[in-house]
């Protein structure tokens, strides 16, 4: 598979099968992930991963846990167009895969709920950083992410960035043992795509490149 293959096939998955992910295969995806630029190369991602019964441990955890504050807002207050369009856009359109109104908000609720299930996925990594770094070392770990995710893609494996999961980051970081100076930023749900769930024919659309390119001559 070729990278403009894995790019396009590549997309947050919210229905996984039960098929086990071994921790071999996660482990060489993070190997060759680590390949991912970053500034002076500080390599400033910090990753856990939960497999198998450690995954199903933590999903039992949260649903009898009181709610928490992320540490981060995952967008800004008051969001403005076009970027609150296009998350607007994005529900909707996926609710209707579903078959949920706009007004049945408990179907919505549950819907959302299932994050914290990773989706009915078997395995996921959890994304943290150094407390103390700042925005470029952010764009680095977002690098590795994708470049992870891409990785994952040509492996045959789905998956899906969930920055709903740093809604959790006590609990979270008391089950991986992350010390106290590293920041939660997201967890990856990892499995293999459950295609007869309907949600998981949503593909996003994305906005011309007019819209966010200029070229200078």
């Amino acid at each position: 598979m070729d990278v403009t293959t894995a790019v396009d096939r590549r997309a947050s998955i919210r229905a996984f099968l039960p098929t086990p992910v071994s921790d071999q295969q996660i482990a060489d995806l993070l190997r060759t992930a680590s390949r991912a630029p970053s500034g002076g190369n500080v390599q400033p991602w910090r990753i856990y991963v939960v497999n198998g019964a450690a995954t199903a441990d933590l999903v039992a955890r949260v649903a009898s846990a009181d709610r928490e504050t992320p540490q981060y807002d995952v967008y800004p207050p008051n969001l403005w167009d076009p970027y609150r369009t296009n998350r607007f856009s994005l529900g909707e359109a996926m609710y209707e895969t579903m078959g949920i109104a706009r007004d049945d908000k408990t179907s919505r609720y549950a819907h959302l709920a299932r994050n914290y299930e990773f989706f009915g996925a078997p395995a996921a990594i959890f994304c943290f950083i150094d407390a103390k770094m700042g925005p470029p070392q952010w764009a680095d770990l977002g690098m590795f992410l994708q470049t992870f995710m891409l990785l994952a893609t040509e492996a045959g494996l789905d998956t899906c960035a969930q920055e709903a999961w740093a809604s959790w980051p006590s609990t979270v970081s008391e089950f991986v043992g992350a010390p106290d100076d590293e920041m939660l930023f997201c967890g990856v749900a990892i499995g293999h795509a459950d295609h007869d769930e309907p949600v998981n024919s949503l593909r996003s659309e994305r906005m011309p490149i007019e819209a966010f390119v200029t070229f200078i001559s």
